[in-house]
């Protein structure tokens, strides 16, 4: 009989995602004061795993914030775009589209460069852009949660760079389930979180800064509190957080990147996740009617994203998911709002499989078994 008065289902959403049993009894391990001596004995390998998995250049600074990734991402923003500049923002999706919402709210002035949804930005339409805008920061997204498109984020990057201006990228979905490229492209903020392809509850967001952005951080003002970049080195300097901490989260991130770095391997990892969209690339292939909806070339190695036959619809989809928690599993019938736009516009609505973090192939074919059983053909 279980001990929790809550239902249980596998997530095979786009995070929250499923958390290793072991790593959710690390949970319960004693807490500890995070001004303390314990405290490095839990983040001093924190950070050093960190940067292993990042294949962090040895200039580059690791800060941990409290709360999400759109809190690195609003840091981001704050630190990094002074009061007269132009942000420009590379939207693929809903999660590029909030990037540029949060900048706004921030009273930022910022650009957007949108994307037809299930493909990615080119070379040529940011060049283009960037000489509409004269942007002084580029924001791009790694891998769109909302459409399952990865970006060729080192050439994007580049673009910006050779431009003169800053990039900064949202990896939040993909850091832990593929390289970070953070070397290949130069970014002077790489944007990410613990609880998707980590495998890891929500409570950190994670920022990777180059020099370069940390001394454009000093000429911007009003950056805030927590979303100060500066305010936040020293502290990360002794391996600590800028105020206290998720101890709990602290406990189970120690145990759960030294899984990764020194059990399962980082190379090994990454693989496991290129194999999981194959998977489930392959499975959608299979079904009669159904297509993949991400660009050939783009797709992402942590969700895959499929296109319903003609006459289904979104709430054929909600009624799978419910179909689908009768069996175990927590199914994502798309993002809601996409959904909508695109049977607005009389297209077919999309939905999304996750693949990310600790799941295996093992448990990939399960819930992809399932499905197969429950979506209408």
């Amino acid at each position: 009989m279980s001990d929790t008065p809550f239902a249980t289902h596998t997530l095979f959403i786009t995070g929250p995602t499923y958390v290793r049993p072991e790593v959710r009894a690390a949970g319960a391990w004693p807490e500890f004061g995070h001004r303390d001596s314990e405290n490095a004995k839990r983040f001093e390998p924190i950070f050093t795993d960190l940067r292993a998995i990042a294949e962090l250049p040895e200039d580059y600074k690791t800060i941990l914030f409290l709360g999400s990734g759109s809190t690195a991402m609003e840091a981001a923003v704050r630190s990094l775009v002074a009061s007269d500049e132009t942000v420009l923002h590379v939207s693929m999706g809903a999660f590029g589209d909030l990037w540029h919402k949060i900048s706004l709210e921030n009273g930022k002035k910022a650009a957007k460069l949108a994307v037809e949804p299930g493909r990615t930005a080119t070379v040529a339409a940011l060049e283009a852009a960037m000489d509409a805008h004269r942007p002084a920061v580029v924001a791009i997204t790694h891998n769109e949660t909302s459409t399952g498109v990865t970006s060729d984020v080192a050439a994007l990057c580049r673009v910006a760079k050779a431009r003169g201006a800053l990039a900064i990228v949202d990896g939040v979905s993909i850091f832990g389930g593929a390289p970070s490229g953070i070397a290949a492209s130069g970014c002077d903020m790489y944007c990410t979180a613990t609880q998707k392809s980590l495998g890891l509850n929500a409570g950190f967001g994670i920022g990777f800064v180059s020099p370069a952005a940390i001394d454009k951080a000093g000429h911007v003002t009003a950056r805030g509190h927590a979303t100060d970049i500066l305010a936040h080195l020293g502290r990360a300097a002794k391996f600590q957080t800028q105020s206290t901490p998720n101890v709990a989260l602290g406990n189970q991130m120690w145990l759960q990147l030294n899984y990764i770095v020194r059990q399962e391997g980082i190379a090994a990892r990454f693989a496991r996740h290129a194999a999981m969209r194959e998977q489930a690339v392959a499975f959608v292939a299979a079904l009669p009617g159904y297509g993949l909806f991400a660009e050939q070339g783009h797709r992402s190695p942590t969700v895959t994203t499929a296109v319903v036959p003609a006459g289904m619809t979104f709430a054929d989809l909600r009624a799978a998911k419910e179909a689908m928690r009768a069996r175990g599993y927590l199914f994502d019938p798309g993002y809601a709002k996409l959904n909508e736009d695109l049977e607005a516009a009389g297209r077919r609505p999309i939905f999304r499989i996750g693949h990310m973090g600790d799941i295996t192939p093992a448990m990939l074919k399960g819930f992809l078994d399932a499905l197969g059983e429950v979506l209408p053909r």
